[in-house]
């Protein structure tokens, strides 16, 4: 009979043994708002979907009680609508980018796929717009 090499270890209840690898969905927030190079885009609003994915790590389970131990969707919400409303983006790009600058101030995301597109801009597409995906660079510069 072999004999089981098994050790016991005590967990420190201190100390992660895991990384956590989450993800926040946002799928089609639709707001209206004046976005656009030409003047028609800029005399009337209209409507623009979001959807992003963003990844982060945490190196500790969420808490049920703590609200800043995740990251909050529906703060992000509010933080895309006030940017939208703060100033006229002519391009989706430069949006995308406002978005990004916002959002990577949370230092535990890691990466965001961002799709913005207008819904009412050409009669012969339900959609036109672009996807973007920006990872945050761990190089020091």
């Amino acid at each position: 009979m072999k004999k089981n090499n098994l050790k016991i270890v005590k967990i420190d209840k201190h100390k992660s043994l895991f990384n956590y690898e989450k993800k926040i969905l946002i799928n089609e927030l639709i707001l209206d708002l004046k976005l656009g190079y030409y003047d028609f885009e800029k005399e009337k609003p209209q409507k623009v979907k979001f959807s992003l994915e963003i990844d982060y790590e945490d190196k500790k389970p969420s808490s049920d009680k703590d609200i800043k131990s995740i990251v909050n969707y529906g703060t992000i919400v509010k933080l895309i609508t006030k940017l939208v409303k703060k100033k006229h983006y002519n391009f989706l790009e430069t949006l995308a980018e406002a978005v990004f600058d916002e959002l990577f101030k949370d230092k535990r995301i890691g990466k965001i796929m961002l799709k913005i597109e207008k819904l009412e801009i050409l009669k012969q597409c339900s959609s036109v717009g672009i996807q973007i995906t920006k990872k945050r660079s761990h190089d020091k510069l």
